[in-house]
């Protein structure tokens, strides 16, 4: 299983929110030197996250992510206000690995242009969920759309992987959603990666033991409540 420890980034810097909340953040300093800590303890693949491009629907943390390509040397996808095809494109081409489609993955003729143009291993699409219905822009919407469902016409277009957000736990430390984590797995066959609200090590366990393809840690590597290092020894393959 994959462990990913996540950046998310506002105005350069990076951060974290308390349950999506912008008007809730804690601030960690330059992404460089998180990132470059992160490495340090073992980290193969960053989460990276622009908060502000999620808001604004385009990137507005670009510098920031090609700072951290440049000098951490680390393979990182990023999420966040990704809404075109000339996106994609300039994202991949300055060194990020795998692109992250939110609200704009809802426009299903979107995402088969995006797997066309660029495959499937560069498109990766965030579902964020609230009690199993997606929410969208930010996590300021919350849909009718049921997640199963959702991830199953992603499927049958040519997804493979789906990040899996439970937005009642992210930024919380309650322990992530594992009966909603372990549905997605279940009913959709996808590679999941689990996300929102990890606390411990036994919440990494808990995603390994249901078949979750990774997991993303966030509050919990900056508030020390993990350790990222021991959590990629124990659990990391």
């Amino acid at each position: 299983m994959r462990i990913y420890p996540a950046i998310d980034l506002h105005d350069g810097q990076a951060v974290r929110l308390y349950k999506g909340d912008y008007n809730q953040v804690t601030g960690y300093g330059d992404p460089v030197e998180v990132a470059l800590k992160w490495k340090e303890a073992g980290a193969k693949f960053l989460h990276l996250v622009d908060l502000d491009g999620a808001k604004e629907g385009h990137s507005l943390n670009l510098e920031a992510v090609k700072a951290i390509i440049k000098n951490a040397n680390i393979d990182c996808e990023l999420g966040g206000g990704i809404r075109t095809l000339a996106q994609i494109e300039e994202l991949l081409n300055i060194g990020v690995k795998r692109v992250i489609l939110g609200s704009i993955a809802l426009n299903l003729d979107f995402v088969k242009e995006a797997i066309d143009k660029f495959g499937p291993e560069k498109i990766v699409i965030g579902i964020d969920c609230k009690n199993m219905k997606v929410s969208t822009h930010g996590w300021l919407d919350t849909t009718d759309i049921d997640a199963v469902d959702f991830a199953l016409k992603l499927k049958a277009l040519g997804i493979k992987t789906i990040i899996f957000t439970d937005i009642a736990k992210d930024g919380t430390l309650e322990g992530i959603n594992v009966a909603q984590t372990k549905k997605m797995i279940d009913s959709t066959g996808l590679d999941i990666v689990a996300s929102g609200g990890a606390k411990s090590m036994n919440d990494i366990k808990n995603a390994k033991e249901i078949g979750s393809f990774g997991i993303i840690l966030g509050k919990s590597i900056y508030s020390g409540a993990i350790d990222l290092k021991k959590a990629i020894e124990e659990y990391e393959v």
